[in-house]
């Protein structure tokens, strides 16, 4: 049975609210914003282990883990970028 008119603008409407779904997801996984909310999340979780524990100078010792994490996430897309023109 041949698809309408308004069954494919239907369908090409709802792939165009896909893409552009996709488009703001990707935009997400690199943005600035993500970066700093997982390193503000990152090093309150680290400082309050550092607590539990009862490690020493909690706040200064939980950037090194927090740092380190967000240069490991920010250097993963140049990596992946390298990768993807190698292979």
């Amino acid at each position: 049975m041949m698809t309408s008119l308004k069954d494919s603008q239907k369908d090409i409407d709802h792939i165009k609210a896909r893409n552009k779904r996709v488009e703001l997801d990707k935009a997400w996984e690199t943005s600035w914003m993500r970066r700093l909310t997982l390193l503000v999340f990152t090093y309150i979780t680290v400082v309050v282990f550092f607590f539990v524990a009862d490690l020493a100078d909690p706040f200064v010792n939980a950037a090194v883990p927090s740092l380190a994490f967000i240069i490991s996430t920010s250097t993963v897309s140049f990596i992946k970028r390298w990768w993807i023109k190698r292979v």
